[in-house]
């Protein structure tokens, strides 16, 4: 497969990471514990949901981290260090502190409404703890990407190439991640915001997505044709775990589980989705505002729809159209047509 200026396989997977974290936070809201962390939850639970919930878990977030290295490649292609900081301010830091200053406290609000306690301004980082991480990645891995950039013909690209144009580069990657959680032993592992774990691990991911794409057809074209390997890898852990060991698997097989399920979804997303579509462009865009906003609407839906005497599963397509839809409303007639608002959640 070719090697595109624009990759629209990544503009998939961020599109798809960003759902599966919508979808992810819906159906917390129907788990006996979501109120621990913080979610409105229903008193009429749907345990089951969790068994596709606990396979998401351990690599949808990694998933966020990794897209957005790779975004970081395309971004530096013609941008010094100074101008691709100050476009992540412009793109990261501005919503990330609109977003702990309003939307963060409304939803809050909501949820303290719906348990009757009492009413504070409670600003902070809530769901947005991933672009406070995000900045400082680019940060602290500029001079690297930089580095690189002006280096690609030189031996360490070509290292990183001829590492990455076989699986035993994805070992080597493994070996990194089990790593990380030898040394951090973070429990549970999916406890990703604002821990050590959860900013470790999402540093090393945003390095390795950057590197994929530097390594160009080298590497896709690798995991292109070992796919279904990775895939069956990520299956077998998971069914191994879901049996066999549950609440007792070592974080170590949790961590490439976790790789396993990623590269086969880039390498299933390369071969399928790297071609130019309308519905892409507008779900492109429409993803970051959707991000910021879905827990507002995620907690008024659960406010309204948790109450009524209706079947469980109803409830819960009920919450996530209602989530979705009022994302798209606020997007499509409010953000996406008012010029100063617009960079109040990352668009140009």
């Amino acid at each position: 497969m070719p090697a595109l200026d624009r990759r629209y396989d990544i503009d998939w997977m961020r599109v798809i990471a960003i759902a599966l974290l919508l979808i992810y936070h819906v159906a917390i809201g129907f788990q006996p514990w979501g109120m621990m962390i913080g979610f409105i939850t229903n008193e009429k639970s749907w345990e089951a949901l969790w068994v596709p919930m606990s396979m998401l878990n351990v690599w949808r977030i990694p998933l966020l981290f990794y897209v957005s290295g790779m975004g970081v490649y395309f971004a530096i292609r013609n941008r010094s260090w100074k101008q691709l900081l100050q476009e992540r301010a412009r793109r990261i830091l501005l919503p990330f502190f609109f977003g702990m200053l309003l939307i963060v406290p409304l939803h809050i609000y909501i949820w303290q409404r719906y348990y009757k306690f009492d009413i504070d301004y409670l600003p902070g980082p809530g769901h947005l703890w991933f672009l406070g991480n995000l900045f400082v990645y680019v940060v602290l891995l500029a001079p690297i990407f930089f580095y690189l950039k002006k280096n690609e013909k030189g031996e360490l690209l070509t290292w990183i190439k001829r590492l990455y144009s076989t699986p035993l580069g994805i070992l080597f990657m493994m070996g990194i991640f089990i790593a990380e959680v030898l040394v951090l032993d973070p429990v549970p592992f999916e406890m990703y915001a604002m821990t050590w774990h959860g900013f470790v691990l999402g540093l090393l991911a945003f390095l390795f997505g950057f590197c994929f794409v530097l390594c160009g057809a080298t590497f896709w074209d690798m995991i292109l044709k070992w796919r279904w390997l990775f895939l069956v890898f990520a299956i077998s852990f998971f069914v191994i775990r879901l049996i066999y060991l549950q609440t007792s698997t070592p974080t170590y097989m949790l961590s490439v589980e976790s790789n396993c399920w990623i590269i086969s979804f880039f390498a299933f997303a390369y071969k399928y989705g790297n071609h130019p579509d309308n519905l892409l462009r507008y779900l492109s865009s429409a993803a970051y505002p959707f991000y910021i906003l879905h827990m507002i609407f995620l907690y008024l839906g659960s406010y309204l729809i948790f109450p009524l005497d209706i079947e469980v599963r109803i409830q819960f397509l009920l919450v996530l159209l209602f989530t979705i839809t009022g994302c798209f409303i606020t997007y499509e007639f409010l953000i996406r047509r008012i010029s100063f608002i617009r960079p109040l959640f990352g668009l140009k």
